[in-house]
């Protein structure tokens, strides 16, 4: 017995809604590991980020803050913005843009003892590049170091 066209465009139209259902929910199961909330010294410090939780964390690398570990492969820093500071513990090699007081953005996860613990390290790639969230309290705080001065 031959389908009707009728009822060929039905089987075909429900065939796709189908398969598009299946990328959507393959696409979505894929990138759930790789989603990462981005958050700022302040906000950490302020207690916003969950343990264990995968996230980027930006701010300025604090000057006088990088220490090399006597493994020589563990980098410990500070990243900090205007209002916190937070610890950050890196395993790997450092992007070559990557020294104190410039940019940075770190993917990892914070320990239950308050330091971050980095993945990946993001060096700024241009002396004018600021993460978004730090864009404005940059400006405010070379602002306010310029009227102090």
């Amino acid at each position: 017995m031959i389908a009707k066209p009728k009822h060929q465009r039905l089987a075909l139209v429900v065939a796709a809604i189908v398969a598009v259902t299946a990328a959507v929910l393959l696409a979505m199961v894929g990138l759930q590991n790789r989603a990462a909330y981005f958050y700022t010294p302040a906000e950490i410090a302020a207690g916003r980020a969950e343990a264990g939780t995968p996230i980027r964390l930006g701010g300025m690398v604090e000057q006088g803050s990088v220490k090399k570990l006597p493994d020589g492969v563990t980098t410990q820093f500070r990243l900090h913005d205007a209002d916190g500071s937070v610890p950050v513990s890196f395993r790997g090699i450092l992007p070559d843009l990557f020294r104190e007081g410039s940019g940075a953005v770190a993917e990892g996860q914070m320990r239950a003892d308050g330091t971050f613990v980095a993945d990946e390290i993001l060096a700024k790639h241009d002396e004018r590049y600021m993460p978004p969230e730090l864009g404005n309290q940059a400006a405010e705080h070379k602002a306010a170091t310029t009227v102090e001065q």
